[in-house]
């Protein structure tokens, strides 16, 4: 199998900044460089990381090794100057992201309105789902920030409290709906179902592993008419 160029990444202080810049890598890649404490910079062409403002040199070694050594244990291919270089392998846990990936994966395998009902109460459930887990974060970050003392933050906890009371309770209610209907309509996905891995006796093809009928085909769409083609009228 051909390596991809996003499976690779190079860790360096930039020869004329003197910044600690990673580039390179796929959104996983990403997101382990920001768990680590770099901080995305995006362009229109690009995004890398940095380290985050006002470190000492030491301090910046230390988080740029600790990210070699993630990024390397999770099986990408760093190149890093001399002094970040590792052979520590740190130990990767399932995040909070992963598992919302999970429900994802458990929705396209879903075979009726129930199931799916279940999976989506996992978001909207009103004690402990996911969407009161994001309302009640965004309200104690707006505390935090309440507190922190410079001038533009109480502006800032008054955006998060916006955020949380607007957009994430109209998602929450929307979604909330949409599990209700999906409760009530008891119906079969008709494009999914269930395999019981059973072979029926009069299956002709002795390769056979179920009874799952085959995946429909697609009909190829027509070919579009030639450019510049006009309708002659006589």
């Amino acid at each position: 199998m051909p390596r991809t160029t996003d499976r690779f990444l190079d860790i360096r202080r930039d020869a004329h900044s003197d910044e600690l810049l990673a580039r390179g890598g796929d959104l996983e890649a990403h997101s382990i460089l920001q768990r680590t404490g770099f901080i995305a910079v995006v362009r229109l062409h690009e995004t890398y990381h940095r380290a985050p403002a006002g470190l000492t040199e030491a301090d910046e070694a230390r988080l740029a090794s600790d990210a070699v050594g993630r990024l390397r244990a999770a099986g990408y291919h760093v190149d890093c100057d001399a002094p970040f270089d590792t052979d520590a392998r740190p130990a990767r846990y399932p995040t909070l992201g992963a598992s919302l990936s999970h429900l994802a994966e458990r929705l396209r395998e879903a075979t009726d309105t129930a199931e799916a009902a279940g999976i989506l109460t996992e978001l909207t459930a009103p004690h402990d789902g996911v969407l009161a887990g994001v309302e009640e974060t965004l309200g104690a970050l707006a505390e935090f920030f309440d507190g922190l003392g410079n001038a533009s933050d109480p502006h800032t906890a008054r955006r998060l409290r916006y955020l949380a009371d607007t957009y994430v309770r109209v998602i929450h209610s929307d979604l909330a709906h949409t599990r209700n209907q999906l409760a009530d309509r008891h119906a079969p996905h008709p494009g999914r179902r269930a395999c019981t891995g059973q072979v029926p006796d009069h299956e002709p093809e002795r390769s056979a592993v179920c009874a799952c009928p085959p995946p429909p085909r697609a009909l190829p769409a027509p070919a579009p008419p030639p450019v510049g083609a006009t309708r002659l009228h006589r």
